[in-house]
């Protein structure tokens, strides 16, 4: 697997965020949840021994991954989607997929690692400040002194 450093091109990233401004944040996590869901169905239609079900977890993962340009993920659910489609042809199941279904589940997680080491002073700043923050405690205010 690659190292972190090689696991997103980070010129796709940040022209990715800021084409989506103050939504990125937002976004990513929706990258994160079709993720785990994609990363699921995958596994899903591995232990069903059904190809067909492979083919649009694994669009759906390479087509995402590019768009934050996270180009390894995206190359390893690609040869998922692409060896799928072809056995489906040959109407076989594609077993040779195993360790990059495996692969691709770790490769999933790192890049989240390096997504999240990205955006978390970008969260930490989108974090409402006073008023209504767990955060700020200011036990006087509303009160009326007493002195």
């Amino acid at each position: 697997m690659a190292q972190q450093a090689d696991i997103v091109d980070w010129r796709y990233f940040e022209e990715t965020r800021a084409q989506l401004g103050p939504g990125f944040v937002k976004i990513l996590g929706y990258f994160r949840e079709d993720g785990i869901k994609s990363l699921e169905k995958i596994e899903a239609a591995m232990h069903a021994h059904d190809t067909v079900a492979l083919i649009i977890p694994a669009h759906t993962l390479k087509g995402e991954s590019r768009q934050f340009g996270a180009e390894p993920l995206a190359e390893v659910a690609e040869r998922i989607e692409v060896a799928a489609r072809s056995c489906v042809e040959e109407g076989r199941f594609p077993d040779e997929l195993i360790p990059d279904v495996v692969n691709l589940k770790e490769l999933f997680h790192v890049t989240l690692e390096a997504f999240d080491e990205a955006v978390s002073p970008l969260m930490k700043r989108q974090r409402p400040q006073g008023f209504g923050n767990a955060d700020v405690h200011n036990s006087s205010f509303g009160r009326a002194s007493r002195g």
